[in-house]
C-alpha cells in the first residue's frame, strides 16, 4: 500500500515555509520604508519672491479689512500671489468681489473690441443707434464721450442718492433712455469732465442694439471668454445687465487675467483679444486740456483714459471706492491688483505705498 504523505504535517516543510515568508515580508517592508523616507521629509516651503509686500500686507492687514488678496503677473507668468484672510477659507483670489468702477475698463475694452471689427467708431454719435438722443436734443454725443465722462449730461451728485437712483431702472434699455428723455443737458459734450456712470452705461446700451444681445452676453463672448475669467459677470438679481458702469462681479484671479491680456499687447494664451491699437487708445488721455468739474478724491489729480486712469504717462489704473485696485506699470512692464474684501472707502496713501513695495520687487528686467 502506498503511504500518502501530508506535507503539512511534514516537520521540513514546517521549518521552510515560515523563514520563506518572513524573507519576503521583510524584504517589503525594506523597500517600502525606502520608497517612503522622502514623503517623510517636511515639504520646504519656497521663500516668498516679494518679502517686504508680504510684510506691508500682514502690517496692514487690519486697514483693509482682514481679508485681502495680492496679485502680480509679469514676463508671462504670475510672479506674487499673497491671500490674506482673519479666518481659514473666509477669502482668496476665486471669491468674486464687487469690480466698482473697474467695471468701465472691462466696458471701454468690449467697445473697443466692435472698433478692431470695425462695426462702430468712437466718434460715431449715440443718436445714430438710439434715435431717442436726437429727439430729446442730444444728437453730437459720442461714443467717446460715454467712455471719457464728457457728455454733458445732468449727473446724480456723488454719494448715496446716486446708487439708489441706480436701482431704479431694471435694464440698460430702461435707464439709458431716461437718460435721453429726463436728463437735461448742463454743457456741450466734449466741452468739460464730469465723473458718473451716465457715459459707460450708455456705450453698453449702444452695444445691445447693434448686437441685439444683453452686454453681459457680449462681454462674455468678447473679453471674458478668450480671458479666461469664468468667474466674473454683470448681470443682476433677474439675469440682466442693469449697470454696466460699476455693476461688474469678478474675481481677482480673473482680473488678473484681463490685466495680462492688456499688458501682452491684446494678447492672451495666444488668442488675440484685441488690437494694439485699441489698447493704446485706451492708454490715451481723453480730452485733456478739458476743465474737471468732478472726479472721485482717488483719482484726484490723475487723468482719464478710456475706462481707466492715467498716472505719469505710463501706470495705467482703476482706483475707486470699493478698494479694488487693479493696475498696469508700462514702464516697469507688470500687472497687479490688490483686493480687499472689506468695500468701505480706502486710503490711498495705502495704495501708494503698496505699489512703492510691488515696483521695488518687480520692477527688474529679469524679475
Amino acid at each position: 500500500m502506498i503511504q500518502k504523505i501530508n506535507h503539512f504535517q511534514n516537520p521540513e516543510n514546517l521549518s521552510y515555509k515560515p523563514v520563506s515568508v518572513c524573507r519576503v515580508f521583510s524584504s517589503f517592508c525594506f523597500c517600502l520604508l525606502i520608497w517612503l523616507s522622502p514623503m517623510a521629509q517636511p515639504t520646504k516651503i519656497p521663500p516668498s519672491p516679494a518679502p517686504e509686500v508680504d510684510a506691508f500686507l500682514v502690517s496692514n492687514q487690519k486697514l483693509f479689512g482682514n481679508d485681502i488678496v495680492a496679485l502680480a503677473y509679469k514676463n508671462g507668468k504670475l510672479v506674487y500671489k499673497k491671500e490674506l484672510e482673519k479666518e481659514i477659507g473666509d477669502f482668496n483670489g476665486r471669491i468674486q468681489v464687487p469690480a466698482g468702477i473697474a467695471s468701465q475698463w472691462l466696458v471701454a475694452a468690449t467697445v473697443m473690441a466692435y472698433v478692431d471689427e470695425g462695426k462702430i467708431s468712437l466718434d460715431d454719435k449715440v443718436s445714430r443707434y438710439i434715435p431717442i438722443f436726437a429727439k430729446y436734443m442730444k444728437t453730437y454725443i459720442t461714443i467717446r464721450n460715454c467712455l471719457s465722462f464728457t457728455t454733458g449730461i445732468k449727473a446724480d451728485p456723488p454719494g448715496p442718492l446716486r446708487l439708489l437712483q441706480k436701482s431704479k431702472y431694471p435694464d440698460l434699455e430702461t435707464e439709458v433712455d431716461a437718460f435721453a428723455s429726463k436728463r437735461e443737458i448742463e454743457t456741450n459734450p466734449g466741452t468739460e469732465i464730469y465723473f458718473s456712470q451716465i457715459g459707460p452705461d450708455i456705450a453698453a446700451r449702444v452695444l445691445e442694439v447693434i448686437t441685439k444681445k444683453t452686454f453681459d452676453r457680449i462681454v462674455q463672448d468678447k473679453i471674458l471668454r478668450p480671458c479666461k475669467m469664468r468667474a466674473t459677470s454683470f448681470t443682476n438679481d433677474n439675469g440682466v445687465t442693469s449697470n454696466a458702469a460699476d455693476g461688474a462681479i469678478t474675481t481677482a484671479n480673473d482680473f488678473i487675467n484681463f490685466l495680462a491680456m492688456l499688458l501682452n499687447k491684446g494678447n492672451f494664451e495666444g488668442k488675440k483679444v484685441l488690437s494694439e491699437k485699441a489698447i493704446a487708445e485706451m492708454e490715451t488721455i481723453q480730452f485733456p486740456k478739458l476743465p474737471v468739474k468732478y472726479m472721485p478724491k482717488e483719482a484726484a489729480g490723475l487723468k482719464n483714459g478710456l475706462g481707466c486712469w492715467i498716472e505719469n504717462g505710463n501706470q495705467v489704473s482703476s482706483l475707486n471706492m470699493t478698494g479694488f485696485w487693479p493696475y498696469i506699470d508700462r514702464n516697469l512692464n507688470y500687472a497687479a491688483i490688490l483686493v480687499p474684501r472689506k468695500t468701505d472707502e480706502p486710503k490711498r496713501e495705502l495704495y501708494v505705498q503698496f505699489k512703492q513695495k510691488m515696483d521695488a520687487a518687480f520692477g527688474g528686467p529679469s524679475r
